[in-house]
């Protein structure tokens, strides 16, 4: 065990506390929790965790959220169209008629198919306390052959408390369904106030010669722990992208996992902005089961001021996937001298007829460009978000859903304008 027991007993009077979970689900529950105690949370001494320490989630003690009532519109004018609306882990708003073959709620007995099959607890401590605690989630179902455009938009909005001994805590889950030869895009959005802990477990399942798009918009409170797992598994010939952007809280730790069955295709980008003392943590793993697949993969970090940041992308090739086809990136644009960044491009490659590249650039903004600009009358702090923006700008073009690109891009402009004067 990896922690102390005063913290495993403290989320145990919490599981305890819980209502009792469907005669389908409890089962589940239970098997979570009892891995969860012998896992503890992971320390530096777990090579996984290295260069991110948990230890003020660990020592923290936590009460789940009470519910509130908030205007969503407010907060993610955003989110149009289809919506999925949890307040502080409560159900508080969803659609009220959708076309046949999409289903869009919570979490019910038809999900049992799939639920906790995919993001395995085992050796995920996180993981393991997210299911354990699993009371409601999003529950997403796109029928076979079923083609809908309109984005559906899963919202988790979290309403905490200023630092006090006992932190508000809300554990999202996250079940994608889509069957074969159907196409959707889902948004997964986190907002919130004040000082809370989200951790978040996403599971995508596409069938075979299935489109998803994903995107993970990441906007929490300063002062957030945010933990968060993306499990997707590909069936043969499916395409899968996903896009997760983040910009907020204090403690971030990102999973993003992907399983390619033959053929399948699968675009896994990131970008995240760090500034202050915030720490974030991406780790990505492209697993290459079968042969034919092809995975691309961008992350683009910015840091500034004692901020820091890890990357760590692992790609396995498998021994029968041959023909694999597979690229990794993860460029760093690190604007103070204080700022750190720990960056790991991984391959693991068991077939001998694959092409697979990765690489990792570190840099500050180009000299030659600054110059240009302040040649021609640009102050140095609107060349400085400039050239920054235009950096990220990179990964925001790839986003397909226009108000939500178009809100990133204002978040964006206004997070360097205030920080670079």
């Amino acid at each position: 065990m990896t922690a102390v027991s005063e913290q495993t007993g403290a989320w145990l009077a919490e599981f305890t506390a819980q209502e009792p979970g469907a005669s389908w689900v409890q089962p589940l529950r239970d098997a979570a929790f009892h891995r969860f105690a012998e896992l503890g949370f992971p320390t530096s001494k777990n090579e996984e965790w290295r260069f991110t320490s948990v230890a003020p989630i660990a020592r923290g003690v936590f009460r789940a959220a009470p519910p509130v009532e908030l205007d969503v519109d407010a907060v993610a004018p955003f989110a149009t169209g289809i919506r999925l609306v949890f307040v502080n882990g409560v159900l508080m708003g969803r659609p009220s008629s959708l076309p046949k073959g999409v289903h869009v709620g919570p979490v019910n007995e038809n999900a049992q198919t799939h639920l906790g099959k995919y993001a395995p607890f085992d050796q995920n401590a996180f993981v393991a306390l997210n299911t354990a605690l699993l009371n409601t989630g999003a529950y997403v179902q796109v029928a076979r052959g079923t083609v809908f455009e309109e984005p559906i938009h899963l919202i988790y909005l979290t309403v905490g408390s200023e630092p006090v001994m006992h932190l508000p805590h809300t554990q999202p889950r996250s079940l994608l369904v889509v069957g074969a030869n159907a196409q959707c895009t889902v948004v997964e959005t986190y907002l919130g106030t004040q000082h809370y802990f989200t951790n978040a477990v996403t599971e995508i399942v596409a069938g075979e010669g299935a489109v998803v798009d994903h995107y993970k918009v990441q906007l929490e409170a300063p002062g957030a722990f945010h933990i968060a797992t993306m499990q997707a598994n590909l069936g043969r010939s499916a395409n899968f992208s996903s896009h997760s952007i983040a910009l907020g809280g204090a403690l971030v730790r990102n999973d993003a996992n992907a399983t390619l069955s033959e053929g399948a295709e699968a675009t896994i980008n990131g970008l995240y902005v760090v500034t202050g003392k915030q720490h974030i943590d991406n780790h990505t793993e492209i697993d290459h089961a079968k042969p034919h697949g092809t995975s691309h993969e961008l992350y683009k970090g910015i840091l500034d001021d004692r901020a820091t940041a890890v990357f760590n992308g692992r790609i396995i090739v498998r021994k029968d996937a041959q023909k694999t086809d597979s690229k990794q990136t993860n460029k760093n644009l690190v604007l103070s001298d204080e700022a750190v960044i720990n960056t790991k491009p991984e391959l693991q490659i068991f077939a001998d007829d694959v092409r697979c590249t990765h690489g990792a650039t570190i840099g500050q903004l180009d000299e030659e460009a600054m110059f240009y600009l302040r040649s021609r009358g640009v102050g140095r702090d609107q060349a400085r978000n400039l050239l920054t923006y235009a950096f990220a700008q990179d990964i925001l073009d790839r986003i397909k859903v226009a108000p939500v690109r178009d809100r990133l891009e204002k978040v964006l402009f206004d997070k360097f304008h205030e920080h670079g004067g």
